[in-house]
């Protein structure tokens, strides 16, 4: 499986990229969202959900882990497919698609092309639980840096046995007393020291 994508952005268009790797082109659908961000950088790392079918082998790119993880959060609903998912991450950021599920918004996902009322409220139903289980926050505050340091640092610390929703909390609370980019060490450290 690709993880990441590391090259030279070749063409860029609101629906894919090609991200030139070692001579070698490679399609990304992206979201309007990581389009309006890669400007015309020559080169950039995007980060891969690969899905495999029997007639294709698809990629989807992401500028951000957090875009990413929404993204496979919304594909694992019921009726929900990967373009679905693309177009919501197009209409809103993973902050605002988490935000709708937390508040219950049928209406805000009824705004996105293709999702109707019953898909809405199955996407608020699947995912409400699970974001607060997992401890899965995207705070509005915080930097992309301190965000891909905080989904590292919580991996760590889910591998150490810790708790991911009480250890997402005590990340939460460094990032926020640091006031500037931590690293993925510092936040480990930190969390040890508080748990």
């Amino acid at each position: 499986m690709i993880a990441h994508l590391k090259g030279r952005l070749a063409e860029k268009y609101p629906s894919h990229a090609i991200v030139e790797c070692a001579g070698v082109g490679y399609h990304v659908y992206i979201s309007l969202n990581t389009f309006s961000k890669l400007n015309e950088q020559e080169n950039i790392q995007l980060l891969i959900h690969m899905v495999v079918r029997e007639d294709a082998q698809l990629l989807y790119g992401f500028l951000t882990e957090e875009e990413r993880m929404m993204f496979r959060k919304l594909i694992s609903v019921s009726g929900v497919g990967a373009s679905t998912a693309l177009t919501v991450l197009s209409a809103m950021t993973a902050m605002q698609v988490q935000q709708a599920i937390i508040e219950n918004d049928v209406e805000k996902f009824k705004q996105v092309k293709g999702i109707g009322a019953k898909s809405a409220q199955r996407i608020i139903v699947d995912l409400k639980d699970k974001l607060e289980k997992e401890g899965f926050v995207l705070a509005d505050n915080l930097t992309t840096s301190n965000n891909t340091s905080r989904a590292e640092a919580l991996s760590a610390l889910v591998a150490l046995g810790f708790d991911k929703r009480a250890a997402g909390k005590v990340l939460d609370k460094c990032i926020q007393e640091s006031g500037h980019h931590t690293h993925v060490e510092d936040l480990v450290k930190f969390a040890l020291k508080h748990m």
